[in-house]
């Protein structure tokens, strides 16, 4: 059976979300079918079944169809480095830092590693489906495009093109792509999706007309645009949520660290119809908030003297605001960050906002696990990536919680708790439940609107 390749006619035309529910449906229709990425760029990612870390989107496919996560659905995670360089994750494990220069100037490197985790995958499963990044016709890097050319033409997958209406310049998008990429790509084109409509579908019906007849390239659907605030796979993603906040009855906050990352913890929130959530890049904005979140970091030391400059310390350090603090933001509420090693900065010693004891010391392997946690009371599924290492994985005082786990607001428990000592009307929901559902609903919305029987024919041609 072939494999797919989900291509974007540009950036963030909803590939991810598309890719992960022909994986869903894929594997529904009896297909033995996988997620992949060859190379992903967030700060955003998860630890897998089988130890180190992937990105979110790859992670979050695999478990809605629940197969074991591994590092070969993901085998190159790059997140940020700072002034310019990358951190570099190689089938899950951390293996340097480079510049932006550096990394292209040794792509070739990594390409054995994309090619053995897709031939691994590919002897487990039928199908693998993987996505595209970005476009893939920068005509300046496509000999260094490891997620698009590189994989399309090293397994021969069958294409779909994905188009983001919404944006407009949709004819010259899908054209444009489509003209551009190489002849033999071109032949195992299977046909595009016309993403993110919103209004009368046919409206579009010249248009549907104009990409079939006059392009030859069949339009597999045309989707509606439909919130789906799940598995996000990068902070412009996240920011871009749809909450319904009518019903609210507690404001929370989460602090927009310039280097935020797994903001994937938020999704509970996002989808709870009792907290109004927003992303607070000014001091001022914390006064109206019944609870302020202090996310994980890429980059601590840098992001922690970020919120010096704008004015965030006071409120942070203050014993009246409530406060969740996760991971970095962990890290920051001690006294002092010890960086004898310089993993993060050159800088050895960095002063906290010291409303926990102690110092926290980076340390240069990174702890990379997931499991079953009791915390504060509660026992909770989460997980851990950090550098940075303490006494305690959690402390909890009168108006602070802190610790490294994440994933801690999909346990109902753990939100009823907190949440309750802050509003007692606090009800609380089924997130699992909410998850699933979730899924399977959009899921079905891209069954209505997709020719999935002419996707899943062309697999088997």
């Amino acid at each position: 059976m072939n494999s797919l390749s989900i291509f974007g006619t540009s950036s963030d035309a909803g590939k991810s979300t598309l890719s992960f529910a022909i994986t869903y449906l894929l594997y529904h229709r009896g297909i033995k079918v996988a997620p992949f990425k060859a190379q992903n760029v967030s700060n955003n990612s998860q630890v897998t079944d089988e130890g180190g870390e992937i990105a979110i989107p790859q992670y979050f496919a695999a478990e809605a169809i629940g197969i074991s996560t591994s590092p070969n659905m993901n085998p190159i995670l790059l997140k940020s480095g700072g002034k310019s360089k990358a951190h570099i994750i190689v089938n899950g494990k951390s293996v340097a830092n480079k510049d932006v220069w550096g990394y292209y100037r040794d792509i070739d490197s990594l390409k054995p590693h994309v090619k053995k985790a897709f031939e691994a995958l590919k002897a487990q499963y039928d199908c693998i489906v993987a996505e595209g990044a970005g476009s893939p016709v920068e005509l300046n890097l496509m000999d260094k495009d490891l997620s698009n050319i590189y994989v399309a033409e090293e397994f021969n997958t069958k294409v779909i093109l994905v188009a983001d209406i919404e944006r407009g310049g949709v004819f010259a998008s899908i054209y444009g792509v489509y003209k551009l990429l190489p002849k033999k790509l071109r032949e195992n084109v299977i046909g595009v999706i016309v993403n993110k409509f919103q209004g009368d579908l046919s409206l579009f019906d010249e248009g549907v007309r104009i990409i079939e007849e006059e392009f030859k390239i069949p339009v597999l659907g045309v989707v509606p645009f439909k919130p789906f605030n799940l598995g996000f796979e990068d902070s412009q993603s996240i920011m871009n949520y749809i909450q319904d906040t009518s019903k609210s009855i507690i404001n929370v906050g989460v602090v927009k660290l310039p280097h935020i990352s797994n903001f994937t913890d938020f999704e509970p929130l996002v989808v709870d119809s009792e907290i109004a959530l927003s992303f607070i890049s000014n001091a001022n904005e914390l006064k109206n908030c019944d609870l302020v979140i202090l996310p994980g970091s890429k980059r601590v030391v840098d992001d922690l003297e970020w919120l010096r400059k704008r004015g965030f310390e006071e409120i942070l350090s203050s014993k009246k605001t409530n406060v969740i603090a996760i991971c970095g933001g962990y890290e920051m509420m001690f006294e002092n960050i010890l960086d004898h090693h310089h993993v993060e900065s050159h800088k050895e010693r960095v002063k906290g906002f010291g409303r926990f004891k102690g110092d926290v010391t980076f340390q240069e392997e990174k702890i990379v696990k997931k499991g079953c946690y009791k915390l504060f009371g509660v026992m909770a599924d989460g997980y851990e990536i950090h550098n940075g290492i303490s006494k305690k994985k959690a402390k909890h005082k009168k108006n602070i919680y802190g610790t490294f786990i994440h994933g801690l607001f999909e346990s109902d428990s753990f939100r009823e708790k907190v949440f309750c000592e802050i509003n007692k009307a606090y009800i609380g929901y089924n997130f699992s439940n909410f998850k699933a559902n979730a899924i399977k609903e959009f899921s079905e919305h891209i069954k209505r609107h997709v020719n999935v029987d002419k996707i899943e024919q062309a697999l088997y041609e």
